[in-house]
């Protein structure tokens, strides 16, 4: 009994997901929090291309409470089942869109400002996925290392990941992808 409780311990998941796991409603009451934020061209950490050839979209910043709470939730499950990593309950979080018209994407990156000033790091990557996928083209999550069919596009559908993995968004061809995506903090990784 002892020697199963180690397997597991050691068999980690790279990420959880919860498909159309939020209604229209708490999609909806997102949306309209998030269009009440004043909107900014989305940036990165530092890089030596220029940061149109990286990332393109436009980001809204939030802090209510009642999306942290919701969210924080899912991140205990997911530490639980998945990754037993050291996080807290803290979090940035951030609406974005992708249009056609820009051809909006994100290309290979991952969420952990390795060179931050502080003593935190981000531990925790969440995507939820607020357009339903009929809504646009193109605009396909992918992770770099990861081969899986798994369906990440669904309405509702909230993917948690470690914050280290690499991953992108295709451009978006047609119509506009909305997400709220978010990283909950812990110690420095060590």
């Amino acid at each position: 009994h002892n020697h199963f409780l180690k397997v597991k311990l050691l068999m980690r998941d790279l990420f959880q997901l919860w498909s159309s796991v939020l209604t229209n409603k708490q999609i909806h009451k997102i949306i309209e929090c998030a269009l009440r934020q004043p909107i900014q061209k989305a940036n990165i950490f530092s890089t030596e291309s220029p940061m149109e050839v990286i990332r393109s979209s436009s980001i809204r910043w939030l802090s209510d409470e009642w999306i942290k709470k919701m969210l924080w939730e899912y991140v205990k499950k997911a530490n639980i089942n998945a990754f037993n990593v050291d996080v807290k309950n803290q979090v940035e979080i951030q609406f974005t869109e992708y249009t056609a018209e820009q051809s909006d994407h994100y290309d290979w990156h991952h969420d952990v400002h390795w060179n931050g000033q502080t003593d935190f790091d981000r531990k925790i990557s969440i995507t939820l996925q607020l357009s339903d996928p009929k809504e646009y083209d193109g605009g396909d999550f992918e992770f770099d290392e990861i081969n899986t069919n798994a369906d990440f596009k669904t309405k509702g559908t909230l993917l948690i990941f470690p914050s280290y993995l690499r991953h992108r968004v295709l451009p978006v061809t047609s119509g506009v992808r909305r997400s709220l995506v978010a990283w909950f903090w812990g110690p420095k990784w060590k």
